[in-house]
């Protein structure tokens, strides 16, 4: 790579639907190494020797010619890494309509847009499936989850709000019974299953589809654990996996608290328990999660007062 000087003009072309901006951040992800050779999928366009890259970015707009941007918008989107760029291509970039509460950095990478997503959600009906999917809906997602008896999916579907449910144990085929529930294929997959599970899922992925693994249950008790054998897809459709554990998230939990106690006062969401009393009887709750029988968060009650 170099660094190159060179003129470009500030105002877009008379008639011209395209949007001057000066960059102000840019977003360096390990992606950007893969289109630094020749790419033969079409999907993955090869930067051109000599040209600028470009990635995501959060800029400022110059000069419009487009009626939805005018000169002052902070905008977030591909851009090329330079100080201006002339984006032809406006349907690449999104206006910025939120600075006040977060860093405009946010923008190259962290803040996407949610409503309208596929978002997929193992043991579904356990105590944080419900939760995810539930929230899942709040933002506008079309929401399915799979849990392992007919009565955990009616739960699913007629109780929490899921758009549709399955119960994988009737399922032969996982990655047929996914097909035929996201025709269009996965946005996002909240792991807390893995194996088999998480197998068929990569091959139903959308382009820049995300994974937050929360959990694995179906290993924790195998002597040998599984593989999985679909990771390429990963490359494929770049598909950005990462582990989700609570603790990271404790120093945001008076927040959280503060947006769930609101939303279950306003009953939008629903929370299942699974009561087990007394102490005596936690060993056998315990050992019940593992093979489903629990509904909802699997609670022991040692003491009512």
């Amino acid at each position: 790579m170099a660094v190159k000087t060179s003129s470009i003009s500030l105002k877009v072309e008379e008639g011209s639907n395209a949007v001057v901006v000066k960059n102000l951040y840019l977003s360096c992800d390990p992606r950007m190494r893969f289109r630094m050779k020749h790419s033969k999928d079409p999907g993955f366009v090869s930067f051109q020797p000599g040209s600028p890259l470009e990635g995501f970015g959060v800029a400022k707009v110059v000069d419009s010619g487009h009626p939805e941007f005018k000169k002052g918008d902070l905008v977030w989107g591909t851009v090329g890494w330079e100080e201006y760029s002339d984006i032809k291509n406006p349907e690449s970039i999104f206006k910025i309509h939120h600075t006040d509460d977060v860093p405009l950095s946010y923008y190259t990478g962290i803040l996407a847009p949610k409503k309208g997503e596929y978002v997929y959600i193992s043991a579904a009906s356990g105590a944080v499936g419900q939760l995810v999917g539930q929230f899942a809906k709040l933002m506008g997602c079309y929401v399915v989850g799979s849990a392992g008896s007919k009565e955990k999916v009616e739960i699913l579907k007629n109780k929490l709000g899921f758009d549709d449910a399955f119960n994988y144990k009737e399922e032969h085929d996982l990655d047929a019974a996914l097909k035929r529930c996201f025709p269009e294929g996965i946005d996002i997959y909240f792991d807390n299953v893995g194996g088999k599970m998480l197998d068929a899922v990569l091959l139903n992925m959308r382009l820049q589809g995300r994974i937050a693994v929360c959990g694995m249950i179906s290993q924790y008790n195998l002597a040998q654990s599984e593989g999985v054998c679909n990771l390429m897809n990963i490359v494929y459709q770049r598909i950005h996996m990462v582990g989700f554990i609570v603790f990271d998230y404790f120093p945001q939990y008076s927040k959280f608290l503060e947006v769930v106690l609101s939303l279950i006062r306003e009953g939008k969401i629903v929370y299942l328990e699974d009561i087990a009393e007394g102490l005596e009887n936690a060993p056998a709750a315990l050992v019940g999660l593992f093979n489903g029988r629990n509904i909802g968060k699997q609670v022991v009650v040692v003491a009512r007062e």
